[in-house]
């Protein structure tokens, strides 16, 4: 799709069906899109900034290296959809789900996914920095080698949530429960060190100096 394209894209869509599509390349930008179920729509490269997609659904969709910017997903399902190469900066996903999708190196920076559901997905590699995930449902979900900087997780769902050599420098993990969170070999800082080992009960002090020992 050509820039001159772009104008065939309605500037808001609602309750209505995108069947087999190619908006790949295409600028989204301030469009707004309600009730809409896209059907193996083909969005790769696209662009967007402060568009809106409220109660959409994304079905076998390709979004492969799109780029969204303070956008918002508010209610939308993806299914059996590819995200791969991906960037949302600054974006808001609140309340949003995914279900079989693939993310490969998908990167989110900054935005509000509060409530986002995410179970069992296959995030391995992928990049978020400074998230907001309280009460996501990141059950059974794979972090395995991503990078999570700086992350608001309070109140998530992490049961079997697997952060195996994860980069979970600056995140909030005061909740995590080691009986069933996994995070075998990944890396965190000193304080996120003290707050995990607390959980497990022990009670951390500062060292008895030597000369106290005598």
């Amino acid at each position: 799709m050509t820039a001159d394209d772009d104008r065939d894209i309605p500037t808001e869509l609602t309750d209505t069906e995108v069947v087999s599509e190619r908006w790949d390349g295409a600028d989204l930008s301030g469009r707004t899109f309600r009730q809409v179920t896209f059907l193996d729509v083909d969005l790769t490269e696209t662009v967007a900034t402060g568009a809106t997609f409220e109660q959409c659904t994304f079905r076998d969709c390709d979004l492969n290296v799109s780029r969204f910017t303070d956008s918002a997903f508010v209610n939308c399902t993806f299914v059996r959809s590819s995200v791969f190469g991906a960037r949302l900066h600054g974006c808001k996903l609140v309340g949003t789900q995914f279900e079989r999708c693939r993310f490969g190196a998908f990167e989110a920076v900054g935005g509000s996914w509060r409530f986002v559901r995410l179970p069992a997905a296959d995030l391995r590699k992928t990049t978020f920095r400074r998230v907001d995930l309280r009460e996501a449902d990141l059950s059974g979900a794979r972090f395995n080698g991503a990078t999570l900087h700086h992350l608001d997780l309070l109140g998530a769902e992490l049961h079997q949530t697997d952060f195996t050599g994860a980069d979970l420098r600056g995140s909030e993990l005061s909740t995590f429960d080691l009986t069933t969170t996994i995070v075998r070999n990944a890396v965190v800082d000193l304080d996120q060190a003290v707050a995990l080992v607390r959980t497990l009960g022990i009670d951390v002090r500062e060292e008895v100096p030597l000369d106290l020992e005598l």
